[in-house]
């Protein structure tokens, strides 16, 4: 069973920029599609970030143009890029396979916290 590990997270003001990481313990990255999730405090986990092996990639609305999924296959990693974070933006942060693909478990994700 693969692992995934996040890491990156952390505290910052609005308008800050962070990137996060996700390292495999298998390869895949670039054998199938992968999402980056976050669950923020009682809300439902939710999808920010997809791309497809194809190197398509896919955002929800809400982090559009702000965020940037993407992959260093030579490094087993996948990133996000989170520039303009918001308030709203505050959660932890999960990598998995995308959208509708079996999942592997969940790591432990990486908290962002942002706030002045």
């Amino acid at each position: 069973q693969v692992q995934l590990v996040e890491s990156g997270g952390g505290l910052v003001q609005p308008g800050a920029s962070l990137r996060l990481s996700c390292a495999a313990s298998g390869s895949i990255f670039g054998l199938k599609p992968m999402g980056w999730y976050r669950q923020a405090p009682g809300k439902q986990r939710e999808w920010v970030a997809s791309l497809t092996v194809g190197g398509s990639t896919n955002y929800p609305d809400s982090v559009k143009g702000r965020f940037t999924i993407s992959t260093n296959v030579d490094k087993n990693t996948m990133y996000l890029r989170m520039d303009t974070l918001k308030p709203a933006d505050t959660a932890v942060y999960y990598c998995n396979t995308g959208p509708g693909w079996p999942l592997y478990s969940w790591g432990q994700g990486t908290q962002v916290t942002v706030s002045s």
